[in-house]
C-alpha cells in the first residue's frame, strides 16, 4: 500500500542513521549488556511496538513492513534478539489471542517500551519436546487465581521483564467429565511477587541480550490473566512461534548485505600477486553465494509476510518455518565466507566477522531447532501429498518418490528422520524456487531497472535448486539402505563407545600373519 511504504520510508531512514551512529555493537558484546541510552533510544523510535496497534500506542505496521525493519535491526545481534524477544514471541500471545481487556490493559505500555516482555515456555527438562513442560498452574480455592510454581530455562529479556506469558501445566476437565493435565498459557507480571531471575547466561554470542533462567514459587496470577481458554496453551504457544519465524529471513538478508558491503570495499583495495583480490574466481564465488543467498532469503521472507497480511490470518506456518531453516543456515554459509576474503584479520576482533559469526549461530537453534523444523514441514507436506495421491500420481512426474515413501514406511514415517530431512530439503527448495521466481516476473511485469540482474540469480538458484532435488529424489529410492547404514554406525559410538581407531595404531600384517 501507498500510504504504508511512504511511512516506512519515514521510518527507515533514522532508524539506519540510528544503528550506523549510536549503536556501539563492539561495546555491547564486550561488556554484554545493551547500554540503558541504547535502548531509550530504540524505545523512541517506537521499536518496542512496532505490530501494536495505533490504537494503543504502537506503529500499526503490516507484517512486511515488520520484516523491513528487521533488515535494519538485525545489524546488531544483540539488539534484534531483545526487539525479537519482547513483540515478536513475548507480547505476541495477548495480540492474537488476548481478549480486549487484556490488550488495553498490557499493550500501551508494551508498545512503548515502558514495560519489557519475555516468552517463557522452555525448561530444564523440555526444550523442543514443548508439550512435556512440568510447570504447574493450581488453581485456589477461590477459583479467582492460579499459583504458579516451576523454573523455566533460556528465557530471552528474563533478567528485565516486567510481563511474562508463561506456559504451564494446569488440570482441566474434558467433556466427558475426566481430569487431564493440559497446557494454558498466561500474562504474568513481575509485580505479582514469587518471581526469581537468575544470573544472565554468559553466552557465544548475542552477547548483549539478556538470558536467564526465571524461577516462580507459588506466584498469584489472577484467572482474568489466561490467554485463551484454559487447557488451550499450546496451540497458542505454537501460534507464537509460527507467528515470528519468518522475519528470519529478511534479518539474515539485511546482515548478509552489510557484509557484502564491508568485504567488498577489502577486497577492492587488497593487493596479492600485483591484483586485487576481487578479480579471482575464488573470491568472486564468494561474493556471488553471499548475494545469492541474500536474495534468496528476502523473497522467501517477503513473499511468506505477503501472504501473512492478507485478510483473514491465513496459516503460514509451513512457509515460516522453511524461511526459518534456509535463512538460518544460508547466513552462517554467507559469514563464513566474508569471512574467508579477509583471511587473518576476519579472525581478530579489529573486524566485525567474528562477532557476525557467533551471534547468527544460534539462528539454527532457537525458535525451533532446525531439526525440528525439518520434521515439521515434512510430515506437513507429506500430510498434505497424502490426500491429493489417489488418482493423480500418474499425472506427477516425481510424485511417485513420494508414493514410495509411505508404501514402505506406513505409520512408521515419524521416526524415519533421515528420509523426513530429505523430504524437507526438498520442499524448501520448492518454496524458494517459488519465492524467487515470483519476485522476478514482478519485477519484469512492471519494468524494474534491476530486473536483469534477478533474472541472473533467479537463474543460477533454480538450476542449482533443481539439481539439488534431483539428487535428493534419488536418495529417496534407496533411503531405506543409507538410513539403516547410518544408524548402525551412530549406535555402535553411543552404545559400544566404538571410535574408529588412529591409523598408526593398526598392526602391521606380516608376510606370515597374512598366511595365517
Amino acid at each position: 500500500h501507498k500510504e504504508e511504504l511512504e511511512e516506512i520510508n519515514q521510518l527507515v531512514q533514522p532508524v539506519e542513521k540510528f544503528f550506523n551512529e549510536d549503536v556501539d555493537s563492539v561495546k555491547i558484546d564486550h561488556e554484554a549488556v545493551i547500554p540503558p541510552e541504547t535502548l531509550n533510544g530504540l524505545k523512541e523510535l517506537g521499536l518496542f511496538g512496532i505490530q501494536i496497534p495505533e490504537e494503543y500506542g504502537g506503529l500499526g505496521l503490516s507484517n512486511t513492513m515488520y520484516a523491513r525493519l528487521g533488515e535494519i535491526t538485525s545489524l546488531d545481534g544483540a539488539i534484534a534478539v531483545t526487539l525479537a524477544a519482547h513483540q515478536a514471541i513475548g507480547l505476541k500471545g495477548i495480540l492474537i489471542a488476548g481478549n480486549d481487556a487484556q490488550k488495553a490493559k498490557y499493550l500501551p505500555k508494551l508498545a512503548t517500551g515502558e514495560h519489557i516482555a519475555a516468552f517463557c515456555l522452555t525448561e530444564p527438562g523440555s526444550g523442543s519436546d514443548a508439550a512435556s513442560i512440568q510447570t504447574r498452574a493450581t488453581l485456589t480455592e477461590d477459583g479467582k487465581h492460579f499459583l504458579l510454581n516451576g523454573t523455566k530455562f533460556w528465557i530471552s529479556n528474563g533478567g528485565w521483564a516486567d510481563i511474562m506469558t508463561v506456559f504451564a501445566r494446569s488440570e482441566v476437565v474434558d467433556k466427558d467429565g475426566q481430569k487431564k493435565d493440559k497446557i494454558t498459557a498466561f500474562i504474568v507480571e513481575r509485580a505479582f511477587g514469587g518471581i526469581t531471575s537468575g544470573k544472565p547466561e554468559d553466552k557465544l554470542g548475542i552477547r548483549g541480550s539478556n538470558t536467564c533462567e526465571i524461577t516462580f514459587e507459588d506466584t498469584k496470577v489472577p484467572i482474568e490473566n489466561v490467554i485463551g481458554e484454559v487447557g488451550g496453551g499450546f496451540k497458542v504457544a505454537m501460534n507464537i512461534l509460527n507467528n515470528g519465524r519468518f522475519s528470519m529471513g529478511s534479518a539474515g538478508a539485511g546482515m548478509i548485505k552489510r557484509l557484502i558491503e564491508l568485504t567488498s570495499e577489502y577486497a577492492c583495495t587488497r593487493k596479492q600477486f600485483s591484483r586485487s583480490l576481487s578479480e579471482f574466481g575464488m573470491i568472486q564465488d564468494k561474493f556471488a553465494t553471499m548475494t545469492l543467498n541474500a536474495f534468496v532469503m528476502e523473497s522467501m521472507a517477503y513473499l511468506t509476510a505477503g501472504m501473512m497480511d492478507r485478510p483473514g490470518v491465513p496459516d503460514c506456518s509451513l512457509e515460516a518455518a522453511m524461511v526459518k531453516v534456509f535463512s538460518s543456515e544460508g547466513s552462517w554459509i554467507c559469514v563464513s565466507e566474508a569471512l574467508q576474503v579477509l583471511g587473518g584479520l576476519g579472525f581478530t576482533k579489529n573486524y566485525p566477522y567474528e562477532r557476525y559469526l557467533r551471534d547468527c549461530r544460534i539462528l539454527q537453534i532457537f525458535e525451533g531447532t532446525n531439526e525440528i523444523l525439518r520434521m515439521y514441514i515434512a510430515l506437513t507436506g507429506m500430510q498434505y501429498a497424502g490426500k491429493i495421491l489417489t488418482g493423480k500420481i500418474k499425472y506427477v512426474r516425481n510424485i511417485k518418490n513420494m508414493s514410495l515413501i509411505m508404501s514402505l514406511y506406513l505409520k512408521t514415517i515419524v521416526e524415519e528422520q533421515l528420509v523426513l530431512k530429505k523430504v524437507a530439503d526438498v520442499l524448501i527448495n520448492l518454496y524458494a524456487m517459488t519465492a524467487v521466481l515470483s519476485r522476478t516476473s514482478r519485477s519484469i511485469s512492471i519494468g524494474l531497472r534491476n530486473h536483469d540482474h534477478e533474472v541472473l540469480l533467479t537463474n543460477t538458484f533454480c538450476k542449482d535448486a533443481h539439481f539439488k532435488n534431483n539428487f535428493l529424489l534419488t536418495q529417496l529410492q534407496k533411503s531405506k539402505i543409507s538410513s539403516t547404514t547410518l544408524q548402525t554406525i551412530s549406535q555402535s559410538l553411543t552404545l559400544e563407545c566404538a571410535l574408529h581407531t588412529v591409523p598408526i595404531t593398526i598392526r602391521l600384517i606380516t608376510p606370515f600373519n597374512a598366511m595365517h
